[in-house]
């Protein structure tokens, strides 16, 4: 499918792979999508900047990196770096279309439903989009596909009125008249207001006449404060509307001053907000900021998942603010024919960016128009894999990657680059088209896809490197195997006890190699602590301290897509117990931190001690309350007389021996040896380097402990 893509300032209509259907999800077919003149060209503009730029304005993300080069070293951040300059960032959030289809949990919506869609990232420029439940509305019967494309602008404004509480009578301003204050002008008359605009542009003043405001004004030609007094009889308006886009202060100001004392300003545009405190204490005025499309807006739940909020409760939603707009745009109180004054063929959008930022007179509203002739076309939108080379490769494992997250492109495929002589990147799978196709562009992969479908049915791919959320990393997994793959999962191996059987039968009766990148045992820490503790005759006592750092309950990690994070991440110490021990656990104690509040989570702090069959014991302090400056891991292991301490695997100490014990510059956990050894044990068809006995142990120690379903 086409989509239009900002890669470094330059506005592209690249093909990229389409999105499949998920669950909760509506696979729409876009008719028209609407191009937003202020948020948009800023995205062009700042996208265009220089590193040295955007590290002045962003130092928050300077200092990130900065510890990340600490940790990882001048390469891997300057790959980091090299795969952010490169990144294809979609563009769009507000479009109309025609449903495909509707995924499993999904009612009220069927194929040829007319619909209109919202939200950055979601509603994108673009052939085919994959639209969450409460994203997307159905269209009235009198409500056209042009006009429905400005749903999410609608919606914005929509909200923006709201939050001004406008009443019968009330005298209102609308600061800034681009295409979300034409749309609030003609609002505020449906509310019985009467109306004041306010902007630079003459033209754009005219409009604002004729789509209703009683009086609008050039604001640089006027004295505003004078002509407001003049029309309120010197109290001032009611409530001001601000949906200008400006870094400047005055607006803000320019608003306390036409406000009258208790009134109320609202901010929907993003302005400056350097604020003098007079106006605001003298007159005692209402502040409020308007978060975009209204209640839900930002909350995962409400827009990934599908979650309501009673109507009882949160009469108007973002849904139920994009609903009543198009009502008012079906009705014809909202009217669009003046505001939406240009139209493009999708493939004129770089052209259409282009004017934007050059004609003289801007236009308001600006509308990108797909086009349909039929099924074949359909067909041809609709496929998932975009081919980008075709090679001979020999001698080498052909490997797809499934899932391009950030650790999967900041590790995993960078370390794939380095080990070219045993890999062949063939595939890359991602559930978004354009982050498939510029991953797979960057780390120079045969084709790009959003199936794994795809790959399964890839007779030249040799094996799977599944690096996706945790909740499809078992199903993912039973997929590869009963296809022939060779399978390195990332952890976890499974999220509970169901899965994990059914990974172990599909591995067993498959018989495909198969290992889950427990990294850590593959470090030069512990590969040198291994050789200590290996004629050792007496058992070990380990204690082992991981510094995680806190995350929101609402994090992913910490929802039935991560499993928790004793299961997803603690898991790859209890694999280092095992290595190390190379023992079953026969007893196992854990004990969790009692919070006294509620952002902070019980187990996510725990202390916990496993007894072997062999006599070590190995304590676990998982905690997620340290200072994040500290350092992550560290662990200390007695034995024989002999002490051993690492630390956050840059060091590695051997006391009461004269043993070498382990220094390196840079943090070292075994991320490319783990890769290397496996592509080793697949080429000499030996066994993986850990077993599925290990595995399965590791798992169900994880289980016992940190099971998220046990915990619901």
């Amino acid at each position: 499918m086409k989509q239009v893509l900002i890669r470094k300032g330059t506005v592209l209509l690249e093909n990229v792979p389409s999105p499949l259907i998920e669950a909760g999800h509506v696979l729409v077919e876009v008719m028209y999508s609407l191009i937003s003149a202020g948020t948009e060209i800023s995205a062009v503009k700042t996208s265009s900047q220089s590193l040295l730029k955007k590290a002045f304005e962003q130092p928050e993300k300077v200092k990130k990196l900065l510890d990340f080069m600490r940790q990882q070293g001048v390469e891997k951040t300057f790959a980091k770096v090299r795969g952010k300059l490169e990144e294809a960032t979609p563009m769009g959030y507000s479009c109309s279309g025609i449903v495909i289809q509707a995924g499993s949990g999904v009612t009220g919506f069927q194929p040829g439903d007319r619909v209109a869609c919202a939200g950055a990232g979601v509603a994108n420029h673009a052939e085919i989009i994959l639209v969450p439940r409460n994203l997307m509305v159905k269209l009235p019967d009198t409500c056209g596909l042009k006009d429905a494309a400005s749903m999410t602008l609608g919606a914005i404004a929509v909200q923006g009125v709201r939050r001004a509480d406008p009443r019968l009578g009330e005298v209102t301003a609308v600061i800034g008249l681009g295409l979300l204050g034409q749309i609030t002008v003609q609002l505020l008359k449906a509310s019985g207001c009467r109306v004041i605009g306010l902007d630079i542009d003459a033209r754009r003043v005219m409009l604002a006449r004729q789509l209703g405001a009683d009086y609008a004004f050039v604001s640089p030609n006027v004295d505003v404060a004078s002509e407001v007094r003049q029309l309120t009889d010197g109290y001032g308006v009611d409530a001001t509307i601000i949906t200008a886009a400006s870094h400047s202060n005055d607006i803000v100001q320019q608003a306390m001053e036409i406000t009258r004392q208790k009134g109320r300003v609202v901010v929907v545009g993003a302005v400056g907000l350097g604020l003098n405190r007079s106006p605001f204490y003298e007159k005692e005025i209402d502040f409020l900021i308007s978060c975009s499309y209204g209640p839900g807006r930002y909350d995962e739940k409400y827009e990934k998942h599908g979650v309501d909020y009673p109507y009882a409760y949160a009469r108007w939603t973002e849904n139920r603010n994009m609903q009543e707009y198009l009502r008012l745009v079906a009705e014809g109180t909202i009217k669009l024919t003046e505001i939406l004054e240009r139209e493009y063929d999708l493939q004129q959008a770089p052209l259409a960016y282009h004017e934007l930022q050059t004609a003289p007179e801007k236009p308001l509203g600006v509308l990108l128009r797909y086009s349909s002739v039929g099924e074949s076309d359909r067909a041809r939108k609709l496929e998932t894999k975009i081919n980008l080379r075709s090679r001979q490769i020999n001698g080498k494992v052909q490997i797809a990657v499934v899932g391009a997250g950030n650790f999967a492109k900041g590790m995993h495929l960078p370390n794939l680059k380095k080990l070219e002589d045993l890999y062949h990147l063939r595939a890359l799978v991602s559930s978004t088209g354009s982050n498939a196709k510029t991953t797979a562009q960057l780390f120079d992969a045969d084709y790009a896809s959003t199936n794994f479908q795809d790959v399964l049915d890839d007779p030249a791919v040799d094996a799977v490197l599944i690096s996706t959320r945790h909740h499809l990393h078992a199903p993912l997994a039973i997929r590869a195997a009963h296809a022939g793959k060779a399978i390195l999962l990332e952890k976890p191996m499974a999220l509970h006890q169901q899965e994990l059987d059914q990974l172990i039968q599909a591995i067993q009766e498959s018989s495909v190699p198969f290992m889950v990148a427990y990294n850590r045992r593959f470090s030069p820490a512990i590969c040198r602590i291994k050789e200590v503790v290996t004629a050792r005759v007496n058992p070990l006592m380990i204690f082992y301290r991981m510094n995680a750092g806190y995350l929101p309950p609402e994090h992913w990690t910490q929802t039935a897509q991560g499993g928790g994070r004793i299961v997803g991440e603690a898991c790859h110490i209890f694999d280092l117990f095992q290595y190390l021990v190379n023992a079953p656990v026969v007893e196992i104690h854990a004990a969790a931190l009692a919070p006294h509040t509620a952002h902070i989570l019980a187990q996510d702090n725990q202390s916990i001690t496993l007894r072997y069959q062999d006599g070590s014991v190995a304590t676990l302090l998982y905690t997620a309350l340290g200072a994040p400056d500290f350092g992550k891991e560290y662990m200390e292991l007695y034995v024989d007389g002999k002490t051993l301490v690492l630390d956050d695997y840059r060091s590695l100490q051997i006391y009461g021996a004269a043993l070498q014990g382990w220094n390196a510059p840079m943090q070292d956990k075994g991320h490319l040896e783990a890769l290397r050894q496996f592509a080793v044990s697949l080429r000499k068809q030996v066994a993986p380097p850990i077993s599925l006995a290990d595995l399965t142990e590791t798992a169900r120690v994880s289980f016992s402990i940190g099971n998220y379903e046990a915990q619901q």
